[in-house]
């Protein structure tokens, strides 16, 4: 694990739902700051008080803690978070009892996440450490009773980071909650050359858009990443560039639904594709997030070819969530089991090899055995190599949760029935004695092999070889598991570079642009000044004046205004106590 932050990566679909904050719920989550008052006139309280006044602070030099939950998206936005606040100045650690402030990036799909989520926030109080909460559980319901007065990111506010822990350091509430739009068009999200710290310096994490077209009855995360908006392609293809002069030799795509990508803005997912393989260079490989089969369906023939490139994975990631079209009319998922049936045989046929990867739900509301044993046969009939299997969790405020549920028990059986039926059998058997090419990107949970990918997106385990690692090598497959299979480098086979570039070290940030650098060594624009050689005016307000170069053509946040209030209030106080005293 890279100094960069700890993450929990479930790569399993983004649930995503209908029932979004209205305008008039957005008026109470927007941005807020609530300060703390110290009292002047209390010596003893000044004596007492445990930490420093909040003018006293360098902002900068602090170390954090981040965790991530949940989806690629999520892990990309800890990355950006991670990438901003070292840039800054701020320490990174792996740490978390030795960091001054938890940054805690969630992810509202189902409840462990979320109780995990709460847990570690009421872990951070007890061990006093101040508190950042970013991520989709803040972002759709950010009145829970247990955020009040923790500072929040929003999901399109993480450019903003930097800010909202400077704050949350001297003492104060921040929540920034807010969309990023231009012109009244709800935009992707931050920029996408932000400073980013890479979980993996060998793998890039491109959000292609947020948000979905989708409505389902049982999802959280619209509430928090909204309808779709796409990132403008040559946007993206200039992130992929980025990335290859950085060493990366994967980048994987990503968002809640990648196939409905552009239809916000004039495009679609083949032609963002057809420009991202030109600029993949030899030795790197491209894979593709999920997909929902409405948004596939048009771009069949499109999509087979572009799976075919050599650089990009035979691999898509289709949910079909039910084999019940009466449960996907519950669900509201806008399909038929024969049109997932569709879109699987024809890219069966038409590459050869492929992974389809899916998801299911067992236990949704209204499952009856008969649909149940349709999805068992649905299995059966397409024994997936990769296949995430989710227990029914009603989410609050969704329409799923108002359904009259199955019974837990009955819940538990059908995802038991449904593990054993899938671990029945092994996918890969056929494949001792095969000779594949492996790209080759990190290191096994057991810290014994190194883990590559073959076209497919197959994972194969091979030795622990340095010279291996961001390679593209030849290997004799000697060995099959349910998950995995393993193979032995082939001596005089040739060796695949990704890119000229050395990848960066572990925890070190990329996306540092000249500008930044400059501004860096200079200092004008993002050093804070010691609080004792500015004024107590400025003190209060200075935080607004440390604008990082990819913020500075947004304003700071908006409490000036609050700031002087609160000045003059006390102000008045204190010269009033002045004349009650004379």
């Amino acid at each position: 694990m890279p100094a960069a932050c700890e993450s929990v990566l479930e790569d399993i679909e983004d649930i995503v739902s209908a029932e979004d904050l209205k305008p008039h719920d957005r008026r109470f989550v927007r941005r807020n700051v609530f300060p703390k008052v110290r009292k002047r006139n209390s010596q003893k309280n000044a004596q007492t008080d445990d930490e420093p006044p909040s003018d006293s602070i360098i902002p900068g030099v602090q170390k954090i803690w981040i965790r991530t939950w949940g989806c690629s998206h999520n892990n990309s936005d800890g990355e950006y978070m991670a990438g901003q606040l070292a840039a800054y100045g701020y320490k990174i650690t792996d740490n978390s009892a030795e960091a001054d402030l938890w940054l805690l990036n969630s992810c509202t799909v189902k409840n462990p996440a979320e109780d995990h989520f709460r847990n570690s926030i009421k872990k951070a109080q007890e061990g006093k450490k101040k508190v950042v909460l970013a991520g989709c559980v803040p972002q759709a319901q950010p009145r829970q009773d247990y955020l009040k007065g923790l500072s929040i990111i929003g999901v399109q506010q993480i450019d903003r980071v930097v800010e909202v822990v400077e704050e949350t350091i001297k003492g104060h509430s921040v929540r920034l909650l807010g969309q990023k739009k231009d012109n009244g068009k709800r935009l992707g999200g931050a920029r996408l050359d932000l400073p980013k710290i890479r979980k993996n310096p060998l793998i890039e994490i491109i959000s292609i858009n947020t948000g979905c077209l989708n409505a389902c009855t049982y999802c959280k995360t619209k509430h928090a990443r909204g309808d779709l908006a796409s990132y403008p392609i040559e946007e993206l293809v200039d992130r992929a560039k980025q990335s290859f002069q950085e060493g990366v030799c994967e980048i994987w795509l990503t968002s809640e639904d990648t196939g409905a990508y552009g239809r916000d803005i004039g495009t679609d997912l083949p032609t963002l594709l057809w420009k991202l393989v030109e600029v993949i260079p030899e030795g790197a490989m491209l894979r593709l997030g999920m997909t929902n089969p409405p948004y596939i369906l048009e771009h069949l023939e499109e999509m087979a070819k572009i799976l075919n490139h050599p650089r990009v994975y035979a691999f898509l990631h289709i949910p079909v969530q039910s084999a019940s079209d009466s449960v996907l009319m519950d669900m509201k998922r806008e399909y038929c089991v024969a049109d997932f049936k569709q879109v699987v045989d024809f890219l069966k046929e038409k590459v050869p090899g492929i992974t389809i990867a899916t998801d299911i739900i067992c236990g949704f509301p209204g499952e009856t055995d008969e649909d149940f044993q349709e999805t068992m046969k649905l299995v059966e009939l397409y024994r997936f190599p990769s296949l995430f299997i989710n227990q029914f969790y009603p989410r609050p405020g969704t329409p799923a949760a108002k359904m009259p549920q199955v019974p837990a028990a009955v819940k538990k059986q059908r995802t038991k029935d449904l593990s054993q039926l899938f671990h029945s059998y092994n996918p890969y058997d056929h494949k001792v004695g095969e000779r594949q090419r492996v790209l080759v990107t990190e290191e096994s949970f057991d810290s014994n092999y190194y883990v590559a990918h073959n076209p497919f997106y197959e994972q194969v385990l091979v030795p622990k070889d340095p010279l291996l690692m961001g390679k593209m090598v030849e290997v004799n497959i000697y060995e099959a598991g349910k998950h995995f299979m393993k193979g032995q480098p082939v001596s005089d086979a040739r060796v695949h570079t990704a890119s000229i570039s050395r990848p960066l070290a572990k925890g070190e940030v990329s996306g540092l642009t000249e500008e930044f650098r400059r501004s860096a060594q200079n200092g004008t624009n993002w050093k804070a000044q010691p609080s004792a050689e500015i004024p107590v005016k400025t003190r209060l307000s200075s935080w607004m004046a440390l604008q990082l170069p990819w913020q500075q053509e947004r304003g700071g946040l908006k409490i000036l205004s609050v700031s002087l209030a609160l000045l003059a209030v006390l102000v008045m106080f204190y010269y009033g106590g002045m004349k009650t005293g004379l």
